[in-house]
């Protein structure tokens, strides 16, 4: 059994600076907790929006089981989401649902499936445009509620997105865009995260979805926005998918191995939403806009070549930047060895991470079509939120080489 490892942060003896946190939803964890669904669902009323993926949902027997349930005790109405969730599909759904007048919303699936359900629930009482609250493209206005409750059940453990208050949503192709519709009132009123509802999740997407995870708490435990109660949620999950992202993907299975990562999934989406992410994200964005690659595979290819960059920068530009001391923490906590000096936990971040992109067999950006003729356009998309807080600032030609080197 591996060792238990408390980590060391970097606030003893300094003043903690200022820092906010975002509200977290009720979260119900364990093996059949889908079993509380209908109670929950009971105090808002009786008619209730199901969102659930185009075909996972279908296949899995667990899944339908659950349908049967929310079809005898409820009045339902089920959204079916096809691929990534678009502007357009979110304000379509809206109005075929409005008539509906639902009393809850519950998601049921990846994240597409939680993502749609947030923006869907948020936008139901008012009837509005997502793209009148859209980050960085919609039209400027403030979103104030109110949401229809909202619940989530994750199927697949990569984006948190249960745990965030932003929904993502996504244009792809020539001109395309991945933004945010976010804001408080978006979080989920209960979470459960049932690790039974993972069993299904085929291997490859496992990986990417874990791949994913670990990205986001690593990038959120050396964002320069962390803070202790994000660094100790991040440290949790690091430790979480130490232990069990391997076996997950290799003995699906394994019910412990798919619980650590469920548990691992759901913090890294509280420590992106309250500490910010880096280079990864910045560059996931434009290439998840422009090309057909999923989230967790984007994040899962460039994420060792992305520390391997920011580790370089900061050692050669600000070599007392607190994220080489955060990233040392890191590799104690992922390598499991407590006792390594910085130099030596940096290495064994580096390996592990190069030794995991290899193993999981993480696709290259030029499967997806990406060539170098596309690295100007994906740049010029990728200085967005994420990348402001990034431990140190890139520049573009560094970006480049990062890019090229996973062509």
């Amino acid at each position: 059994m591996p060792s238990a490892f408390t980590p060391t942060f970097c606030y003893t003896g300094h003043m903690i600076a200022d820092f906010h946190f975002s509200a977290s939803p009720h979260i119900h964890f364990g093996a059949g907790r889908r079993d509380a669904l209908t109670g929950l669902l009971r105090a808002y009323g009786s008619r209730v929006l199901l969102v659930t993926g185009s075909v996972s949902f279908d296949a899995s027997p667990l899944c339908r089981d659950l349908l049967a349930v929310l079809d005898a005790d409820f009045e339902l109405q089920r959204l079916r989401i096809d691929g990534e969730p678009s502007p357009s599909l979110v304000n379509e759904s809206v109005a075929a649902c409005r008539g509906f007048a639902p009393d809850a919303v519950v998601a049921v699936g990846g994240g597409s499936a939680v993502d749609a359900g947030k923006a869907i629930a948020g936008l139901l009482p008012l009837g509005h445009s997502v793209l009148d609250y859209l980050e960085g493209i919609g039209h400027g206005r403030t979103y104030a509620g109110p949401a229809i409750p909202f619940i989530a059940l994750p199927t697949t453990a990569g984006t948190g997105g249960e745990t965030s208050k932003n929904a993502v949503l996504s244009v792809i192709g020539e001109g395309g865009y991945k933004k945010s519709f976010r804001h408080d009132m978006l979080v989920a009123r209960h979470v459960i995260l049932d690790p039974e509802l993972t069993l299904s999740c085929p291997p490859a997407i496992t990986a990417a979805c874990g791949m994913d995870t670990l990205t986001q708490l690593l990038e959120s435990y050396v964002s320069g926005r962390a803070n202790p109660m994000s660094d100790a949620l991040a440290a949790s999950g690091m430790a979480m998918v130490r232990q069990h992202l391997l076996r997950a993907v290799w003995h699906g299975d394994d019910i412990g191995a798919r619980a650590g990562m469920l548990y691992a999934s759901s913090m890294s989406g509280l420590t992106l939403a309250n500490a910010g992410l880096g280079v990864v994200h910045g560059l996931a964005s434009p290439l998840g806009a422009f090309f057909p690659i999923p989230h967790g595979t984007a994040c899962g290819t460039l994420v060792h070549g992305a520390t391997r960059l920011n580790i370089r920068c900061m050692r050669e530009r600000e070599p007392h930047n607190s994220g080489l001391i955060k990233y040392a923490e890191a590799g104690r906590i992922l390598s499991d060895a407590p006792d390594l000096d910085d130099e030596a936990a940096i290495q064994a971040l580096l390996d592990l991470l190069e030794d995991w992109t290899d193993r999981l067999a993480m696709p290259r950006l030029s499967y997806y079509g990406v060539s170098q003729a596309d690295i100007p356009r994906i740049l010029a998309g990728s200085r967005g939120n994420s990348m402001q807080t990034n431990p140190i600032r890139l520049q573009d030609a560094e970006l480049s080489e990062l890019l090229a080197h996973r062509l």
